[in-house]
């Protein structure tokens, strides 16, 4: 078959065509058919499908953090008694209102006990926070360098929470003694009626 022959083709008589055409003739129109389903019909489905597996495979995730959780759930609820029995017995060294005198008077008597002599001891106003209130106590002691040392270990050996802070350590002008200047810091807890 040559070209000349395909021009020749009529297209009222298709039957009369040879084998060949025929074949092509059918495959194009399977082919243009089976093009228009899939734009018409397969394209749509095929992108229903995409967002489908996007689902499962959201809720796949989803389900293997569930999972892990519930698997760990015991642990969790070990940890949390945990940290609820550690946080209780951190409020409990936060002193309440009537017990921040006895605080004071301990501070004073830590630096004592270790041979510093208080220039300063001034309580400054309560500062609230969140669930407690910072108690400020601007201190000037004078004492040598090892002395401050076992002052600032007898704070932490309090049965309450007692923190140091700016501290600044200089020679005395006049004399062989150190004077420390710091903020001792405690804490009160305050309780729901904010007192």
């Amino acid at each position: 078959m040559n070209l000349q022959e395909l021009n020749e083709l009529d297209f009222s008589n298709i039957g009369d065509w040879p084998f060949v055409v025929k074949i092509i003739l059918i495959l194009i129109l399977c082919g243009g058919v089976g093009t228009g389903w899939y734009f018409l019909d397969i394209e749509k489905q095929y992108q229903s499908l995409a967002k489908v597996e996007k689902v499962e495979q959201d809720l796949r995730q989803d389900f293997e953090i569930k999972q892990a959780k519930a698997a760990n759930l015991e642990a969790y609820r070990a940890q949390l008694a945990e940290m609820e029995e550690s946080f209780g017995a951190m409020l409990r060294q936060l002193p309440n209102r009537t017990e921040v005198a006895d605080l004071l008077v301990d501070v004073s008597q830590t630096g004592l006990a270790a041979g510093l002599e208080f220039e300063l001891f001034q309580p400054e106003g309560e500062v609230p926070k969140d669930f407690y209130a910072e108690l400020p106590i601007k201190i000037r002691v004078l004492g040598q360098y090892h002395e401050f040392g076992e002052f600032v270990s007898g704070l932490a050996a309090l049965p309450r929470i007692v923190t140091i802070h700016n501290i600044k350590i200089e020679p005395r002008r006049e004399g062989a003694e150190l004077v420390l200047e710091a903020t001792a810091r405690t804490y009160r807890y305050l309780d729901e009626a904010g007192s």
